[in-house]
């Protein structure tokens, strides 16, 4: 043992030695080659004391005798296309409203009481009973033994038996097939058939999704190709739920943008098509045409000849149909009507049916059921090329399956209680009560909103949003601009701050240039809806005065 020892510790690849005297280190932590070459086992410091061992590590990290190891994921090496990923409905005016409510549960005083989120489409959240029929079901697929519960009435005991008895070891919990519950895929496409006056739909088409968003993101990854001017590129309404924009910035594909009319209660029009198609094919090679119907976020319904016009425009210029069907029940203006694209599509003949290919979507979230936790959809693909139906296969199982509980609400949807079934009375009660209170909460919005100078909406004529335009002050607009917002976020944000209302600007869903608008849903109960239009009349013409 020595009082004190000098340890020569080499900076490998430079051969420069550096001392550290440290006091009483004995003999048998000494025992490396005082040369060491750079592949050298020695350069574990183990046996050191830890005081020690931190100071030698740290003397030969600042001397390069270790690499200097920063993280390897970083803003700079992540992948680019995740940071182009923008989604507006969970965006700055969202995460915002979070810290608020926090702030209230803290006892920080506000001008408010309560922050109203009308910023997404999440019925259950604003205070929408769930459907009895689902939620009993539910209750008897997670916990079988309220099967020998008589409270239950004998539909609800049949359908769970049949779900659990299409599930691995008559349990939700397992999982399922790649594509879903088969008798729930063959339910599904029954649905179909019926809802289209008797087209036939083949359950080997159906795909369950977790939501509809996974099946759209799904059939988004099988058309993305090419580099430069060969990338695929996809066609999108303006203003679009940012879903759509989101997913093909994460795919490095290429955002096709088609403007609707705002003037004609945001209509479609096959010129605009044209127009964006041809501008598009200069750099790019746009193959599929996104289109949602109800539309979200501007509430419009398409009239059958709109979407027979669109068949004839994608059938002509070869491009892959994607119909976003999942507000097909939620249809509230006078004189108009849900119209899927495959009826219309089959109803139209042999020269489009045969041709056209087309994947259409729905879901558990929206409609009467609200059920957006259950995250249940499905998909059917029509003229799909097999060996790409193979491929699909392949790729959703990927991730194994769907969850299961969201497979078996999807198919309490599409095989509800039937007339003469114990529940079919109180299912169609409610059913009916909450799509009532949506329309009259669509016209009630669109009424109230009209009376605000400097404020234009046009007719909720279904989905669960309202889009109106805003007219804002020059002022305002300048300021926006001063703090590198867009004006229609300084606005919603300026909203937020005052009155606790939470909206989504216009410009995370897309605008013509010089206009403003935002997005609200028309979900919260009457007295509430009633509470915050009255709130936002208030603040608009505050607003105006204040930088006019």
């Amino acid at each position: 043992m020595l009082s004190n020892r000098t340890v020569s510790v080499l900076k490998w690849g430079r051969c420069e030695a550096y001392t550290a005297v440290y006091p009483k280190v004995p003999d048998r932590v000494l025992n490396f080659s005082p040369l060491p070459s750079l592949s050298s086992p020695n350069r574990n410091l183990s046996a050191f004391p830890a005081a020690q061992r931190e100071h030698l590590h740290q003397k030969m990290s600042e001397n390069g005798a270790l690499p200097r190891l920063g993280k390897v994921l970083t803003a700079d090496t992540m992948n680019a296309n995740v940071k182009k990923v923008d989604y507006a409905v969970r965006g700055p005016i969202v995460q915002r409203a979070v810290q608020i409510e926090k702030e209230l549960k803290e006892g920080v005083k506000k001008p408010f009481e309560e922050v109203i989120k009308a910023n997404i489409g999440d019925a259950h959240a604003m205070g929408q009973r769930p459907i009895t029929f689902f939620r009993q079901v539910m209750a008897l697929c997670t916990y079988p033994l309220l099967l020998d519960d008589n409270k239950f009435p004998e539909d609800v005991k049949n359908r769970a038996r049949r779900i659990l008895q299409s599930c691995g070891g008559n349990s939700i919990g397992a999982y399922t097939t790649s594509q879903g519950i088969d008798c729930v895929r063959h339910d599904v496409a029954n649905y179909i058939q019926r809802r289209d006056g008797g087209i036939p739909s083949d359950p080997d088409n159906i795909y369950l999704t977790t939501g509809a968003s996974d099946g759209i993101v799904t059939i988004l990854k099988l058309l993305n190709t090419g580099e430069g001017r060969t990338r695929t590129g996809v066609m999108i309404s303006i203003p679009q739920y940012p879903l759509y924009s989101a997913s093909i910035a994460e795919l490095g594909a290429v955002q096709v943008n088609y403007y609707l009319n705002e003037e004609k209660c945001w209509s479609l029009d096959i010129s605009e098509l044209q127009r964006s198609l041809q501008a598009a094919r200069e750099h790019c090679n746009p193959s599929v045409l996104c289109i949602i119907n109800p539309g979200n976020p501007t509430g419009q319904v398409q009239s059958r000849q709109c979407i027979e016009d669109v068949i004839q425009f994608a059938a002509k210029e070869n491009l892959f149909l994607m119909a976003d069907e999942v507000y097909q029940d939620n249809v509230y203006a006078e004189g108009c009507e849900f119209h899927s694209f495959k009826k219309v599509l089959f109803e139209m003949g042999p020269e489009y049916s045969s041709k056209v290919e087309l994947a259409s979507f729905h879901s558990t979230s929206k409609c009467y059921m609200g059920e957006c936790g259950f995250r249940g959809g499905y998909m059917e693909v029509i003229n799909m090329d097999p060996e790409v139906k193979a491929q699909l296969t392949k790729l959703v199982s990927v991730r194994l399956c769907p969850p299961a509980p969201g497979q078996a609400l999807m198919d309490l949807v599409v095989n509800s209680p039937q007339p003469g079934e114990p529940s079919h009375q109180t299912f169609m009660k409610e059913r009916t009560a909450i799509l009532s209170a949506l329309a009259e909460k669509a016209k009630l919005t669109e009424q109230i909103l009209n009376t605000v100078p400097g404020i234009s909406c046009n007719p909720v004529q279904g989905a669960m949003y309202s889009f109106p335009r805003i007219t804002l002050p020059e002022r305002s607009i300048n300021e926006a601009k001063a703090k590198g917002q867009a004006p229609d976020m300084f606005y919603c944000m300026k909203l937020l701050e005052e009155t606790g209302i939470c909206l989504v600007p216009g410009s995370g869903f897309g605008q013509r240039e010089g206009t403003y608008h935002f997005r609200m849903t028309i979900l919260p109960p009457t007295d509430k809806l009633k509470t915050l239009l009255n709130k936002l009349k208030e603040f608009h013409q505050k607003f105006t005065q204040q930088y006019s």
